[in-house]
């Protein structure tokens, strides 16, 4: 377990925690609404990416730069603020003030465009960035440069093993209680899609019925080409046999972020909790199917809850997650990144 402290004074600025992998969907913008912490309560992540402002555009930077930096195709601007921000949950901060001047946001809250917006209580250094305003994930960014950690008392939560997480691991279902599709599946998806037409080459994706298909095939059929030509996909991890296949789409360990190892064949990384649904809940229905109940039969339960519209992965995570893979430098693979860029209103997937 860990503390972070003002690096000036020493004063804790948060509860014990323990480290875990960077969601997918730390940088996700989703909705009108308020959403949840992107933390749970007790957890830490480190994002190795530049956070927070001066931002650059693109004209700028310009490719070459641009490329030194892990990115390799047109984004509209690049932080150049600390590399290594430490998100928390914002109920596990502590000692810190907000500093008025820096609380703008769009509507419901703070968004963090001003930089940081809290201040160490002590000797008023400024810490850490909130952000708590509607789309955004609520999280709050330790400044790298600010902050400093230290050990706690108490023992960390044990780092499960696959089988154990296999056992263990909660499943996120794709929608949510109330209706619509969860925003995590959005995400999650999205940075699989992106992975997966790199290692696709270009070539059709042949995709096993069920799930998987529901999942990925409308936006690989509206991306790839439909030529004979084609690379089989399918499920590896715990809990599943052994198969043969060009493509495996495996699970990411929530606490390390590794990633199931595969002796053959790409490995594309979805969630645990995301792939533990897809690999598990093969009966699941989330489309109205045709007919009704026997005649003589009633029922008076409500209905299950159906999403809005079809299930389309999040384009602004899937461009981000695509522009940082070296394999967008080739021709084909650059070409579906500028049709999702410049369509990206108009559902390209």
């Amino acid at each position: 377990m860990a503390v972070f402290a003002c690096a000036d004074c020493g004063a804790a600025l948060t509860l014990p925690v323990s480290q875990v992998a960077l969601p997918v969907h730390a940088h996700q913008r989703y909705g009108h609404e308020l959403l949840p912490a992107l933390l749970e309560s007790g957890t830490y992540a480190v994002d190795p990416e530049p956070f927070g402002p001066p931002w650059r555009p693109w004209e700028e930077i310009g490719a070459k730069e641009a490329e030194a930096r892990g990115v390799y195709a047109p984004v509209h601007a690049l932080s150049y603020g600390p590399q290594g921000a430490i998100a928390v949950a914002p109920g596990d901060v502590r000692g810190t003030v907000l500093i008025p001047e820096r609380c703008d946001g769009y509507c419901m809250g703070l968004d963090g465009r001003d930089g940081p917006n809290l201040a160490c209580a002590q000797c008023g250094r400024e810490v850490a960035t909130r952000i708590d305003d509607c789309t955004y994930w609520q999280v709050v960014w330790l400044d790298p440069r600010a902050v400093r950690l230290i050990s706690a008392d108490g023992l960390a939560p044990r780092v499960l093993s696959w089988e154990a997480l296999w056992e263990e691991q909660p499943e996120t279902p794709p929608i949510e209680p109330i209706g619509g599709w969860s925003p995590l599946w959005t995400a999650a998806v999205a940075v699989a899609l992106a992975h997966l037409l790199a290692a696709s080459d270009g070539a059709r994706v042949v995709l096993p019925d069920g799930p998987v298909a529901d999942t990925f095939r409308p936006a690989l059929d509206a991306l790839l080409p439909t030529e004979p030509s084609a690379k089989s996909l399918a499920l590896a991890g715990p809990g599943l046999s052994a198969t043969v296949a060009d493509i495996f789409v495996v699970p990411r360990h929530p606490q390390t972020g590794e990633v199931w190892p595969c002796a053959a064949g790409a490995a594309v990384p979805l969630p645990a909790d995301v792939w533990m649904y897809l690999a598990f809940n093969h009966n699941q229905r989330h489309l109205p199917v045709s007919g009704g109940l026997p005649d003589g039969v009633y029922r008076d339960d409500p209905p299950p809850q159906l999403p809005f519209g079809p299930f389309r992965p999040d384009w602004d995570v899937f461009l981000w997650t695509l522009a940082r893979l070296p394999e967008v430098r080739q021709p084909w693979l650059r070409a579906i990144y500028d049709h999702v860029k410049d369509r990206r209103y108009s559902h390209p997937f």
